[in-house]
């Protein structure tokens, strides 16, 4: 995890402030990129713990087309809670009563949590609060609410026309963002099949990154993603490229980013 640890180090020495939608500065750089070779290892950040089984709840999510969090607070991955929790707060004019980053506020968000994973998925306050709408899932195999399967489509390219270089899937779609509680962030990625040495590779574009949080569960996700449909493919995985965008350590994290980069 060489490379991943290059980047958080150059954005925490070399840094430009900025604020952010969040009220909170972040240290940031622009135009990133990080090339992970699959074909021997797996790139699990290790400096720091990453919780890979989450990860993996959270990509069966995506490809089961899942946009409601149920399935995954249902499995104990609470990733995804601060959404819909957010919006029911806003909804209903409670943040006066739970206000941010206090324990009441997080007291009660557990106690939603809670309160889904004991009621049946189709269950009125669950699809009512606890629904993301048609954020990255639904655009992979749903795309702009039209039934357009890119993942489907992709995975066809790859074993039946494998040097088409329009094999991407777009999580991005303006038409739809505003209906998002959260617009995606690995916006769309690419798949190249290395056909002389029976290899597919991917490429992800994410316009932006948590470094600290988030980053280690995306390359973890796509990595697994890459290695899933290269086995159905009959390819050997080759190469993941990440390329990020608006790169940044959020300041609050500027301790710990030290701390991870002292680990072994």
């Amino acid at each position: 995890m060489k490379q991943y640890l290059e980047l958080l180090k150059d954005i925490r020495d070399n840094w430009v402030w900025k604020d952010d939608r969040t009220w909170t500065w972040v240290r940031w750089l622009f135009g990133m990129q990080a090339k992970y070779n699959l074909e021997d290892w797996f790139p699990l950040v290790t400096t720091k713990k990453t919780f890979l089984r989450i990860i993996i709840v959270e990509l069966i999510w995506l490809i089961r087309w899942e946009t409601n969090i149920k399935y995954l607070v249902d499995r104990n991955c609470h990733i995804w809670d601060e959404w819909p929790f957010q919006n029911y707060i806003d909804s209903n004019d409670l943040n006066e009563k739970f206000p941010t980053y206090s324990d009441e506020r997080y007291e009660e968000k557990t106690r939603f949590a809670d309160k889904i994973k004991e009621l049946p998925a189709d269950d009125e306050f669950v699809l009512k609060w606890w629904e993301l709408w048609p954020v990255y899932g639904h655009q992979w195999r749903n795309f702009n609410s039209e039934w357009v399967d890119q993942l489907r489509n992709a995975i066809e390219q790859i074993q039946n026309n494998p040097t088409n270089r329009r094999i991407i899937v777009s999580a991005w779609n303006p038409a739809q963002i505003d209906k998002m509680l959260l617009p995606p962030c690995h916006a769309f990625f690419q798949f190249n099949v290395d056909t002389t040495n029976k290899k597919l590779n991917v490429q992800l574009y994410q316009r932006s990154a948590d470094m600290f949080l988030w980053v280690p569960f995306n390359i973890a996700s796509y990595s697994t993603l890459l290695l899933l449909i290269a086995k159905i493919s009959g390819l050997n995985p080759g190469t993941f490229t990440h390329t990020l965008w608006d790169a940044h350590i959020y300041n609050k994290h500027v301790e710990q980013v030290s701390l991870q980069l002292e680990n072994e």
